[in-house]
């Protein structure tokens, strides 16, 4: 049987390459410093062999790159890419939602520090035209060059994990705790198709070529999460439609920023182009320090915990500063 079609779509391209919530957290220990095998399964608490899959699609996807570092017997470790490190900006707006929204009225596990500026940093999405902060609801779209349907992906569709606090062990953490709401594919899918207009389930079924009682999984838990809201729009039958709440509206910026990263490195002629209604120009996101609105990048950030890790000292490392690999 012929795979589905579905819109081609840079957002889609990149969570191909991350796959799942287990992913963005071997790249946030990257980002954090770590580099060897045993040092992400000591945070992580993750399987042999779902940690040695996840990196090696990574290292598949260009991100990460392994370098031996023994000879005998072989051991690796692993280097962000130029591609790696430009995907510390969709991490940080991950953070930003998490600090933003599930803090739970307590200061944010870890703090940034913009090295360049000196002052403690807030990321912050703007448009690269004029340089304002992006709302959801002041962006519009259209066709790109790259505009239209490829085949589906061949990937499992399987209910997520119970477990979702699984991804907070170790290490708390603002990314973790928005992986706990968005970590796998088709929530982020679904997510993109409402910020698209589709409310209904019908047409989100056939937009996305998925399962229907994973679908119904999926917006089952953003109901109870507060990121969409179920609005009855017929009675006989009952009849359901699924809207974006206002913090299902602040889920943009991560979506945008994966978008941006798809639309760089994976797609060579971008599927949808954004336009700024507050300027009325094309846009990409762009972050930058809440500060000093320079562009934040991961060689520039320092970070301060407010936590102490178990069984350590509760001086945190001084930086967030990956060296670089080169493609």
């Amino acid at each position: 049987m012929p795979r589905a079609e579905i819109r081609n779509c840079s957002v889609d391209r990149t969570l191909f390459i991350l796959s799942d919530a287990w992913s963005f957290l071997i790249l946030r220990e990257m980002y954090l410093g770590a580099r060897r095998f045993d040092q992400f399964q000591q945070v992580l608490g993750l399987p042999r062999s779902t940690l040695s899959a996840r990196l090696k699609r990574l290292t598949e996807g260009g991100v990460i790159v392994p370098q031996q570092y023994l000879v005998t017997p072989p051991r690796f470790e692993y280097r962000l890419t130029e591609k790696g490190h430009d995907l510390y900006l969709v991490m940080l707006s991950m953070l930003r939602f998490g600090d933003d929204w599930l803090s739970r009225g307590e200061a944010p596990p870890l703090e940034l520090v913009h090295a360049t500026c000196g002052h403690r940093c807030r990321p912050l999405s703007v448009c690269s035209a004029c340089h304002k902060p992006i709302r959801a609801v002041a962006v519009s779209f259209r066709d790109g060059e790259g505009a239209g349907t490829s085949p589906a992906p061949d990937l499992p569709q399987r209910r997520r994990s119970a477990d979702e606090d699984q991804y907070g062990r170790g290490r708390p953490s603002s990314v973790s705790r928005t992986l706990q709401i968005i970590g796998d594919r088709w929530t982020f899918l679904v997510l993109r198709e409402a910020f698209f207009g589709v409310k209904r389930f019908d047409v989100l079924q056939d937009r996305l070529g998925i399962a229907p009682n994973i679908l119904a999984d999926r917006l089952g838990r953003l109901v109870c999460q507060d990121i969409l809201r179920r609005r009855k729009y017929q009675g006989q039958p009952e009849r359901f439609e699924y809207v974006l709440t206002a913090m299902g509206r602040a889920l943009y910026l991560p979506m945008i920023e994966m978008l941006r990263w798809g639309d760089r490195w994976v797609s060579e002629k971008p599927p949808l182009i954004l336009t700024h209604r507050d300027c009325g120009n094309d846009f990409h996101a762009l972050m930058v320090c809440d500060h000093c609105r320079l562009p934040l990048r991961s060689r520039d950030m320092r970070y301060r915990l407010n936590y102490t890790p178990p069984g350590r000292s509760a001086r945190a490392p001084a930086a967030l500063l990956p060296s670089i690999a080169h493609d």
